[in-house]
C-alpha cells in the first residue's frame, strides 16, 4: 500500500485560507486504507465511495431534515424513570440523552412507528458496526491479512445483520409513500424520502441501491447520536460545576416562556442559552478530529508545498484552545459571547476560531439540527430540575475518555 503523507492542522490561523480560499484542492475524502477482500464490505459499513466526489448530493438531503419535537418532549420521562430505577434522585445523563437523541433521529430518518424492541435492535447493530470498524494492523500492513481472517469474516456477518435490520424499515417507509393515506399518524416527511429518487451522476444506476440506502441511513443515525448526547452530558457537567451558569439559564428560561414548556422556537430568543451552547461546543467539541480531507492537486499550506493525495486532519480541540485568538481559552465562560466581548462564527464563514462541525464546503449539513437538539434538551432539563453532583462527590472530574466521541 505504501506510505501516506499526513498533515495535522492545530492552529486557528490556517483553516480559513485552506478551506475557503483554496478549499477545492482538499475537499474530497481520502482513499480507503483497507485493502483486500473485506474492503467492499468495510466501505459499505461506513462511507461509500460514491459519497466522495466534490458536490456530493447528500448534504442537501440532510439539511432538509426537520426537528421532531414530539420525541424531545418524552425525553424527560426517561430521566424521571431513571431516577427510580437507578438510584434515588440520581440520573445517568449520557444514557438517557443518548436514547432520546437516537429515538428522535430514528423518527426523522424513517418516519415509521417502531416498538421498543425494534429500537433496541437497530441501536445494537449500529453499535456493532462502529466496533467492527475499529482499525486493525492489516489495514496498514496487508501482508498480515490472513492473520485476521476471522475478523474479516465478522465484517461480512455484521454487514448482513445491518441490512437485515434496517432494510425492512426502509421498505416500510417506501410502502407508506406508495400508499398515501394508509397511515394518517405517519410523518409527512422523513430523511429516507429524499434518497429514494436521488439522482447520482456518473453511474449506470442513477439511484442508490437498497444496500447503499442502508449505509446512508446508518451514517445519519451514527453521526448524530453519540456526538449530540455527549455534548449534552458535558453541558450538564458544566452547569453543576458552575451553579451561577445554571441560575442565569433558569432565569432566562423563566423570563422567556413563563410556566409553559420551552420549545424549539423559544431557543432562538434566548441569548444566554445560545452563548452557553456555543461555549460548550468550543470547549468540548464532539470529536477531536474532523473528517479527513485529501488534497486533490498540489497546493501550499503555511508556506509548505503539499503534494497530491496528502491527508489533512483538522484538530478541532487545538483550534478552540488557541490562545492567540481566545482570551483565557482554557476557561469555560459563556459570558465571552455576550456584550460583544468575543465572537466566533460557528460556520467559519467570517473566520475560523472554532470548528466543531467543520467549515467550508464539507461542513456538517446537520449543524443547525445538532445545535437545536443540544440547546433544547439542556433548556428542558434546567427548566425541570435543579442539577447538582451526588452527595458523595465533592468535585467533578472532567477527565475525558475517547470512544466514538470525546466523552466525560
Amino acid at each position: 500500500m505504501g506510505s501516506r503523507t499526513l498533515i495535522i492542522v492545530a492552529s486557528a490561523h490556517w483553516p480559513t485560507k485552506h478551506l475557503f480560499k483554496t478549499g477545492r484542492p482538499s475537499r474530497t475524502d481520502p482513499p480507503s486504507t483497507r485493502p483486500g477482500p473485506s474492503s467492499a464490505a468495510t466501505s459499505s459499513l461506513s462511507t461509500l465511495p460514491f459519497t466522495a466526489p466534490p458536490g456530493a448530493p447528500f448534504a442537501a438531503t440532510w439539511s432538509k431534515t426537520c426537528f421532531a419535537p414530539a420525541e424531545s418532549r418524552s425525553f424527560l420521562s426517561y430521566v424521571i424513570q431513571d431516577t427510580h430505577e437507578y438510584k434515588k434522585n440520581t440520573v445517568r445523563v449520557l444514557k438517557n440523552a443518548r436514547f432520546a437523541v437516537f429515538c428522535i433521529l430514528l423518527s426523522m430518518c424513517f418516519g415509521v412507528p417502531m416498538s421498543d424492541e425494534e429500537i433496541e435492535k437497530v441501536d445494537d447493530i449500529l453499535k456493532k458496526v462502529l466496533v467492527t470498524l475499529l482499525p486493525r494492523i492489516d489495514d496498514f500492513l496487508p501482508m498480515f491479512g490472513m492473520l485476521f481472517f476471522n475478523q474479516r469474516k465478522r465484517v461480512m456477518e455484521v454487514r448482513r445483520a445491518q441490512i437485515q435490520t434496517i432494510l425492512p424499515l426502509i421498505e416500510r417507509r417506501r410502502s407508506m409513500i406508495q400508499n398515501l393515506g394508509s397511515d394518517e399518524s405517519a410523518p409527512s416527511f422523513a430523511y429516507i424520502d429524499t434518497l429514494f429518487d436521488l439522482k447520482l451522476e456518473g453511474r449506470k444506476s442513477s439511484t442508490p441501491s437498497d444496500e447503499e440506502l442502508v449505509t446512508l441511513c446508518s451514517e445519519f443515525l451514527d453521526g448524530g447520536t453519540d456526538t449530540t448526547s455527549t455534548a449534552i452530558e458535558w453541558g450538564i457537567g458544566r452547569l453543576i460545576q458552575q451553579p451561577e451558569c445554571q441560575s442565569k439559564l433558569f432565569e432566562e428560561i423563566k423570563s422567556t416562556v413563563g410556566d409553559r414548556k420551552v420549545n424549539e422556537k423559544d431557543i432562538e430568543k434566548m441569548e444566554y442559552l445560545n452563548a452557553f451552547t456555543k461555549e460548550l461546543l468550543r470547549k468540548h467539541p464532539p470529536t477531536y478530529f474532523l473528517l479527513t480531507h485529501a488534497v486533490t492537486r498540489p497546493t501550499t499550506l503555511a508556506g509548505y508545498d503539499v503534494p497530491e493525495h496528502t491527508n489533512v486532519e483538522f484538530f478541532s480541540a487545538g483550534i478552540s484552545d488557541d490562545s492567540t485568538v481566545w482570551v483565557d481559552p482554557m476557561e469555560f465562560n459563556p459570558d465571552r459571547f455576550l456584550s460583544d466581548k468575543e465572537d466566533a462564527d460557528i460556520t467559519g464563514v467570517k473566520g475560523v476560531k472554532m470548528m466543531p462541525f467543520g467549515v467550508g464546503r464539507r461542513i456538517c449539513p446537520c449543524l443547525g439540527l445538532g445545535t437545536t437538539h443540544i440547546s433544547l434538551m439542556i433548556a428542558r432539563m434546567v427548566q425541570e430540575f435543579d442539577w447538582s453532583a451526588p452527595p458523595n462527590v465533592r468535585t467533578l472530574d472532567f477527565s475525558e475518555k475517547l470512544e466514538f466521541s470525546s466523552q466525560w
